[in-house]
């Protein structure tokens, strides 16, 4: 009895054994199985820097909604009873669907992709619309070009954008980094706005005139530009009187006044003539020295007050000769230390440099 009772334990042990082997080797397979399946199904959605993730999460998505409006009546069949009125006290997604179970209309977390248009109603401002529709005053201003938010008239259309943020038309030239630094943003936001599409998925090229939306962007300051002066020698025979300094030749300004530069500078590449600022008499021409100011023409106009002409290719006057508002003195060069055509031009009161914009008409 003792000997068979031995050989019954012995059996069932090595049957246990043997079991046990067996099932580990099959879930083995199966594991191994399900892991090689997950690598290729990762590998395949990481693919061109997860081109494919998308197209999976919104499938996911779309599943899950699905299942939602299959077994959604079951769930919320029975509203009414104890259990589930607790339910809606105390659950915040119960509760939004109790309280549009009259309209039947459910409301969606995800950003919508559109642009709406959307028409004032009388007593609404702004700010009432920005929290209507959950965006910034700023995003409403930028968007309809809105000076101030008191700009707002009963009936007119305005553009919504779908979150706070910006919208940015590409020009050639325009990247990814180069927009995001415009409206300080981090790339990647712009990269990660699910509507935003690329020409390439990869390199996250744009193509001109598409529109980009930047999440969260701040529309540059404006600078204003700087105001540029143009010089216009007058015409001939419209000069006449004196105290009153025209423009001694023609061209675009590239160097204006400043400590360290006390006059402008005037270029033309047709190299025009140089003309008397006003009437004057000559005091100094020609090169004096070998460099600085290369052929000059320096003109007295009495009462403290010189003009300077310089650079000059040719000069037409002689020291001590009287010339009247206008004249032809020369013509415009590039001597002395010059790097390209222009007339430097300088107004001198008792030996200070004047600025001349504020004299010349």
């Amino acid at each position: 009895m003792i000997n068979l009772d031995n050989s019954l334990l012995k059996d069932l042990g090595l049957f246990s054994a043997s079991l046990f082997t067996y099932f580990r080797r099959k879930l083995w397979r199966v594991f191994r199985f399900l892991e090689t399946l997950k690598s290729a199904l990762a590998g395949f959605l990481y693919r061109q820097r997860g081109r494919y993730v998308r197209p999976f999460m919104h499938a996911g998505m779309a599943a899950i909604v699905a299942l939602g409006f299959i077994l959604g009546p079951i769930w919320l069949q029975d509203l009414n009873t104890p259990w589930r009125q607790e339910a809606t006290t105390t659950s915040p997604l119960l509760s939004a669907l109790a309280a549009d179970e009259g309209t039947g209309t459910l409301i969606s977390l995800k950003p919508r992709s559109e642009i709406l248009t959307y028409g004032v109603q009388p007593g609404e401002t702004v700010s009432t619309i920005a929290d209507k529709f959950g965006i910034s005053i700023d995003t409403i201003r930028w968007e309809n070009n809105l000076e101030s938010v008191k700009d707002l008239k009963i009936g007119q259309k305005l553009r919504l954008l779908p979150a706070t943020g910006i919208r940015h038309l590409v020009k050639y030239g325009d990247t990814i980094y180069t927009i995001a630094q415009k409206y300080d943003v981090d790339a990647q936001a712009i990269v990660d706005w699910p509507y935003n599409s690329f020409a390439n998925d990869e390199t996250f090229a744009l193509s001109v005139g598409q529109d980009l939306f930047i999440p969260n962007g701040e529309k540059p300051k404006e600078v204003p530009a700087p105001k540029r002066f143009f010089a216009q020698a007058p015409a001939a025979g419209t000069i006449s009187g004196t105290g009153q300094y025209v423009w001694p030749t023609s061209g675009r300004i590239t160097q204006n006044f400043s400590w360290y530069h006390p006059g402008i500078d005037i270029a033309n590449p047709e190299v025009p003539d140089a003309l008397a600022a006003d009437s004057g008499q000559v005091i100094t021409v020609g090169w004096p020295n070998p460099w600085a100011y290369g052929n000059r023409v320096l003109i007295d106009h009495g009462g403290g007050v010189t003009t300077l002409y310089a650079h000059l290719s040719q000069i037409y006057v002689s020291a001590g000769q009287a010339v009247s508002r206008g004249q032809v003195i020369g013509k415009m060069g590039s001597t002395g230390r010059s790097t390209g055509t222009h007339l430097h031009f300088e107004i001198r009161l008792n030996g200070a440099a004047q600025n001349p914009l504020n004299y010349l008409k």
